[in-house]
């Protein structure tokens, strides 16, 4: 399958403070693409984003980097709309688990999270679960309007492996997962990502086309 991927053990990286994660994340680990246009005759834009991943027995770690036009950072409470802001996403689902996860962060960090069956029956994360997980931003945690022109930025991620349900000691040889760049509310939307996602209409809540990350 073109959009697969290994998922690097490096236990190494749980001494590291997420600063320097996300730095040893880009020296040591590929960088994927998150470049599909699904809707084009929608939303063309598409900046320039990817990621790399990795884990340990206690934690994913995931490092974006964005460049790209506009950047936007409003929302600052937990749960709030991230997407609307400079935003990108991990959702990831066991195999045989019937619930998926959606992780979504806005450029200073803000996480909007839920696990559920379909789209409308979302169980949000409550404010424990959402302390629990790490962010380290380029753009700092400060909200600001939207700021116009070409911008690069960063973010690493820690989510604790138990807060998905997996032990390290009887993990699953692989978790189906996809990976969204988007900004609904920035001058220039779009909605581009890792595996592409063959529907008709703008859709990121879709697990059957997850692709494999294997463990």
């Amino acid at each position: 399958m073109e959009h697969a991927l290994h998922i690097a053990f490096a236990p190494q990286i749980d001494a590291l403070p997420l600063c320097e994660a996300g730095a040893w994340l880009s020296r040591h680990e590929k960088h994927h693409a998150i470049a599909c246009v699904n809707w084009p005759q929608v939303y063309d834009y598409r900046p320039e984003a990817s990621f790399a991943i990795a884990r340990t027995n206690e934690n994913l770690y995931l490092h974006f980097m964005v460049d790209g036009e506009d950047l936007r950072a409003v929302n600052t409470e937990p749960l709030s709309p991230v997407a609307q802001d400079s935003c990108v996403e991990f959702f990831m689902q066991v195999p045989g688990d019937p619930e998926y996860w959606n992780f979504e962060f806005n450029c200073i960090g803000t996480v909007n999270a839920s696990h559920r069956v379909t789209r409308p029956a979302a169980v949000r994360l409550t404010p424990e679960q959402i302390a629990s997980i790490g962010r380290h931003a380029s753009s700092g945690t400060e909200p600001f309007a939207e700021r116009l022109g070409r911008h690069r930025w960063t973010l690493t991620v820690r989510i604790p492996l138990s807060l998905i349900g997996i032990d390290a000691d009887n993990s699953p040889s692989k978790i189906m997962a996809n990976v969204y760049k988007c900004g609904d509310k920035t001058s220039h939307p779009h909605f581009v990502s890792w595996a592409p996602i063959p529907i008709e209409k703008p859709n990121f809540h879709v697990p059957a086309y997850f692709a494999p990350m294997y463990w």
